[in-house]
Order: structure tokens, then C-alpha cells, then sequence
């Protein structure tokens, strides 16, 4: 989508009917830069909201039930309310919090580590409040870690040449071991993108997290895949203080299958960025599977 993107006239007129005193005529457009992301920011008298188009209805419905969610087990200051929703637009509008998004925020040491802290306690937080999984959520799961498997075996294929012997293996773990290792992990109702671009700091009200698209139960430990690739592996102080906030180490399976679901989102860049011929995504590509060779 465009930057800049005005709204869609029917968008419009559902806002108004909404939120009288909305002034959509200076909505401004906050989308992620990237296709299927289309986010405005819309003021309302004294306030604003953020209003969201979904690109699909299960992430429609999937965000919708994150929110009714975040709602019941985080204070009003740790997530945005939902203020209004509608399945034939795919739309929601959704209450501003105060904070500022921490990724590329410039933040001191001690601010990092306070952040990834209260990051891990609240995402403890959210999974203990976890309602049991379905037998169709294990078999969502399972689906999920044998996709991800294949997938790994699929990569390899195209990136034997660009690999070095230890990476090779390791790719070939993901696709050996990652589907049986899973089986006897934890499963909890999971953020699904707990990413630094979906934090939220603002020491005046302590932190807080956005964006409930990609929720679903799923395994506790995919919830660090990220972290693991572009935070923690240079900064091991952060994810200590991201476990100490947690509340739990993690066990010796759960440690070894994030290193191989990281090595998979590592192999994928890796994949994608020479079939598209993107040098930042192959440079991705490669410094995930260096890290998670040393780990």
C-alpha cells in the first residue's frame, strides 16, 4: 500500500458513524511499510484513534479475539482497547497508548534491559491466562511445525551452495527434529508477533504491546524466534533480563527448538533474498545462521 493512502470512502463513513466528532479528513496513514498493511491514525476531538484495515478476515477475526483478550488479562495502560469493529469491512478501531514504538528507540542500557523485563513479565502474564487449547489448535500446531520443517528442507535445496558444512546441518536438523521436538512443548495462547516494533515504552506509564493480528495458541517458545535472531544472540544480558521478567528459564527442548525455528526464519531470508536478488535479505540470512552456530 502507498504511503500516504487516503481512506476508503466506506471506511469513512463507517469511522463517522462510529465516532462522532471524528475528523477523517485529516487522517494520517501510519501503515508498516509493507503491501497488506494499512493503518490510519484518526483524531477525535482532544484524542485520537488508530483505525485498521485487516488484509484477511481470519486476521480479522483473529485480532478481534486478541483484543477481547488483552482486554481481560492486561491493564488498560499494557494494551489499546477495541472500540469498534465490523467483519464486512474488515475494519477495527482501536484506543491510542501512550508510549512510543521501542524499536530504533534510542534507549540506554539500563532502559533496555528494564524494557525486555517488563516485556517478559507481561508476555508471562498473557500466556498463564492461556484457556486450553482444542484438539484443532494441536493439529493447527502440528501442521505448523511440520510446514516449517519442509520447509527447511525445501531452502536447503536452493541454498545448499551459499552454506557452509555446519549450517547445512543445522538446516537439516530443523527438518530431522523440529516437528517431534515440538510435540511435548508447552502450548499457550500466543501474542503471535512479539516483536520490538510492537512494543511500546513510555516511562511515565512503563510498557505496553500492540498488534494482536497473528494471535493464536501455538507453542510458547515461537513467541522468541525474533528476539532470538536480531536481539539476543549479540545481546545475551537482554534476554536474560527478558527470562528474568518471564519468570522461568527455558528448558533444555524448549532451547533447542528456538535455535531450529530460528535457523528456519534465517534459511528462509536467506532463500527469498537470493530468489529475489535482495542483498539485505541474504546478508539476513547469512548472520542468523552464523548466530545460531555459535549458540
Amino acid at each position: 500500500m502507498p504511503q500516504n493512502a487516503p481512506l476508503p470512502p466506506d471506511l469513512r463513513r463507517w469511522i463517522t458513524e462510529n465516532l462522532p466528532g471524528s475528523d477523517t479528513h485529516t487522517a494520517e496513514d501510519v501503515s508498516w511499510d509493507r503491501g497488506d498493511s494499512r493503518v490510519w491514525r484518526v483524531p477525535a476531538g482532544e484524542t485520537k484513534v488508530f483505525v485498521k484495515l485487516s488484509p484477511s478476515l481470519k486476521d480479522y477475526e483473529r485480532e478481534v479475539a486478541g483484543y477481547a483478550y488483552a482486554a481481560r488479562v492486561l491493564a488498560p495502560h499494557e494494551a489499546p482497547r477495541l472500540l469498534a469493529a465490523d467483519p464486512s469491512l474488515q475494519a477495527i478501531m482501536t484506543s491510542l497508548l501512550p508510549g512510543r514504538v521501542v524499536r530504533g528507540l534510542p534507549l540506554n542500557s539500563n532502559e533496555e534491559l528494564q524494557v525486555h523485563e517488563r516485556a517478559g513479565n507481561l508476555l508471562r502474564r498473557w500466556h498463564d491466562a492461556s484457556p486450553t487449547a482444542s484438539k484443532q489448535d494441536h493439529d493447527t500446531i502440528h501442521a505448523s511445525m511440520a510446514s516449517q520443517a519442509s520447509e527447511a528442507a525445501a531452502c536447503l535445496e536452493t541454498t545448499a551452495g551459499h552454506l557452509d558444512d555446519k549450517q547445512r546441518a543445522l538446516v537439516q536438523c530443523v527438518a530431522r527434529e523440529l516437528p517431534q521436538l515440538a510435540e511435548n512443548l508447552p502450548v499457550v495462547y500466543r501474542h503471535g508477533d512479539y516483536a520490538t516494533r510492537n512494543w511500546l515504552w513510555d516511562p511515565p506509564h512503563g510498557y505496553g504491546v500492540i498488534d494482536f493480528e497473528m494471535s493464536a495458541h501455538g507453542i510458547a517458545v515461537e513467541e522468541f524466534v525474533w528476539l532470538c535472531a536480531a536481539v539476543w544472540a549479540p545481546r545475551p544480558d537482554l534476554k536474560a533480563a527478558y527470562l528474568t521478567g518471564y519468570g522461568r528459564t527455558l528448558s533444555d527442548s524448549e532451547e533447542r527448538t528456538l535455535r531450529l525455528l530460528t535457523a528456519r526464519l534465517g534459511v528462509s531470508y536467506l532463500a527469498t533474498g537470493l530468489a529475489k536478488q535482495n542483498p539485505a535479505l541474504v546478508q539476513r540470512g547469512h548472520l542468523v545462521l552464523a548466530r545460531m552456530n555459535h549458540e
